[in-house]
């Protein structure tokens, strides 16, 4: 058995993800979904919600590939978007401004440190106030792609946040008929002040709660400003303890340029060996 590649676990605010610097084509295409699925394992392997490939892009810094942890393509991840930037610039891909792809275009960010802001997809799709029917109730549910789709409840304090069914609820209306065939993810959302939110998120892919979410933080200060209920810059508690910031300027029915940031934190790096990247076990 021997050392294949070299990898790095990070956080961004409670998200973790394993990178890998792909630009030698360590991982194929044809098997980058199933290694994904294979090392994002908790217990059996490095366990994540993500993994990200740095690849080499002719246009800007890089380009990265992001699986969530059961090997699906995502087109965007704020959280990864910020650890991928800091981890480009630590390894010498770029300086601390910097540009890369994504499927949900090219983003630009600024390195500060330990935090990054990250220039999030320009927001679209927004929908206030949809009824949906959820078993023998219904809810009001209002939507936002911000690179991802997202369902976004409001909810009366944070007591109701605390004790929501993350899972339960979550899972109901990320796999609703109204939001298929792709699905949603799905936040959960109390606002604390003026400029500050509390949010808990269901994402699609993990199909759990994670511990943060950033384009669900931005998809959820975005819907309390189309509402009225918040100014920007908007905080955003997330379910770590840590805070993400959301920056934007007012649009109608939503604004042009909106960043996010936050700490990304590099835990630790690694090496993983040929039993560990082998799909076909």
């Amino acid at each position: 058995m021997t050392q294949t590649a070299t990898f790095y676990k990070m956080s961004g605010s409670g998200n973790d993800f394993i990178l890998i610097d792909n630009r030698a084509g360590i991982i194929q295409p044809e098997v980058a979904a199933d290694v994904a699925r294979r090392l994002c394992q908790r217990k059996l392997s490095v366990g994540a919600d993500g993994l990200i490939l740095i690849e080499t892009d002719h246009e800007v810094d890089f380009c990265w590939q992001f699986f969530n942890a059961d090997g699906s393509s995502a087109e965007m991840c704020g959280n990864g978007g910020r650890c991928v930037a800091r981890l480009a610039n630590l390894l010498g891909i770029c300086g601390p401004s910097l540009a890369f792809r994504t499927r949900a275009g090219i983003l630009r960010a600024e390195v500060l440190g330990s935090r990054v802001k990250l220039q999030m997809p320009v927001p679209e799709d927004l929908r206030l106030d949809e009824i949906l029917e959820l078993d023998t109730r219904t809810v009001t549910a209002h939507f936002v792609n911000t690179g991802v789709p997202h369902v976004v409840l409001v909810l009366n304090s944070e007591t109701d946040l605390e004790e929501v069914e993350v899972q339960n609820q979550g899972r109901k209306i990320r796999y609703h008929s109204h939001y298929g065939p792709a699905g949603t993810n799905v936040n959960f959302v109390a606002v604390t002040g003026s400029r500050t939110l509390a949010n808990r998120t269901y994402e699609r892919g993990v199909e759990n709660e994670t511990l943060a979410c950033g384009t669900g933080a931005t998809a959820a200060a975005l819907v309390a400003a189309a509402k009225g209920l918040v100014d920007a810059p908007v905080v955003v508690y997330t379910r770590s303890g840590e805070i993400l910031t959301v920056y934007f300027n007012s649009g109608q029915p939503l604004p042009e340029e909106v960043y996010m940031e936050g700490e990304a934190t590099v835990v630790y790096q690694g090496q993983l060996w040929q039993e560990a990247l082998d799909t076909s076990a």
